[in-house]
C-alpha cells in the first residue's frame, strides 16, 4: 500500500476546479504519526457553487450534492483528522471512503462534518467497494478472528468488515476492514447509527 499527504482545498481551490477535486496527493518520504491528531485549521467550511457541484457530478467526482466541505487548509498526515459539526443541523449521515486517496469524508445533511486518513484491507483480503450500510454497532468490540481490539466498530458486512479505530500509518493494512484513528472513530461511531449509508469507491493504492 503507498500512502500519501492528503491537502485538502481551500475555498480559492475549489473556486478554480471540480467541486469534489478537494485532495492533492504527494510523495511521501515518512508519514508515521504516533498520536493522532486534530487538524488545527478545522473550523472553517467551503459553501459550494451549484456550477461546481454540477461540474463535480459530471465528471464523476461527486456522486451527490453537498452544501459545504471542511476547509482544512494544512496537509493531513497518517493519524491525522478533523471534526467540525458545530451549528451543522440535524440531517442523514452517510461516510464516502475513497481508497485510491486513502480519504473518508462523513456527511450530516449535506455538510462535510469530518474527513481523516484511513487504512484498507491488503492484498490478501481487499475492501469491498460499493454501496454499503451500517449493520450493526459494537464500542468495545473484540476481534476472534484476529484476536484483536476494534474499538469503536461499525460493521459493514455481514462477514465482519467494518470501520474501527486502528493504528493508521505508514505501510499498514487490514484484513479487508477499514482504519480510522482513535479519536476520529469515536466522533464517527457517536455519529453514525443504523442503517447510514457508507459509499467505498476508488481502486486501492499499490506499490510497484
Amino acid at each position: 500500500m503507498r500512502g500519501g499527504v492528503i491537502a485538502l482545498a481551500t475555498a480559492s481551490i475549489v473556486v478554480g476546479a471540480a467541486a469534489w477535486a478537494l485532495t492533492a496527493q504527494k510523495p511521501l518520504a515518512d508519514a508515521a504519526v504516533a498520536t493522532p491528531r486534530a487538524s488545527p485549521a478545522a473550523g472553517a467550511r467551503v459553501f459550494l457553487t451549484k456550477a461546481q457541484i454540477d461540474q463535480a457530478i459530471a465528471s464523476g467526482t461527486l456522486d451527490r450534492p453537498v452544501k459545504s466541505l471542511l476547509a482544512v487548509k494544512a496537509p493531513l498526515y497518517f493519524g491525522d483528522y478533523s471534526w467540525d459539526d458545530r451549528n451543522v443541523p440535524a440531517g442523514p449521515t452517510w461516510i464516502r471512503v475513497d481508497l485510491g486517496t486513502q480519504l473518508m469524508s462523513v456527511f450530516r445533511g449535506g455538510h462535510e462534518i469530518g474527513t481523516a486518513l484511513v487504512v484498507y484491507g491488503g492484498d490478501n483480503k481487499q475492501t469491498p467497494a460499493g454501496k454499503l450500510h451500517i449493520l450493526g454497532k459494537a464500542r468495545n468490540h473484540r476481534s476472534s478472528l484476529y484476536d484483536a481490539e476494534m474499538p469503536f466498530t461499525l460493521r459493514l458486512t455481514n462477514d465482519g468488515v467494518s470501520i474501527h479505530a486502528s493504528s493508521v500509518r505508514w505501510g499498514a493494512a487490514t484484513h479487508g476492514c477499514i482504519g480510522v484513528p482513535p479519536p476520529f472513530a469515536e466522533r464517527l461511531f457517536n455519529a453514525a447509527k443504523l442503517g447510514d449509508e457508507v459509499l467505498v469507491v476508488g481502486s486501492p493504492r499499490r506499490t510497484s
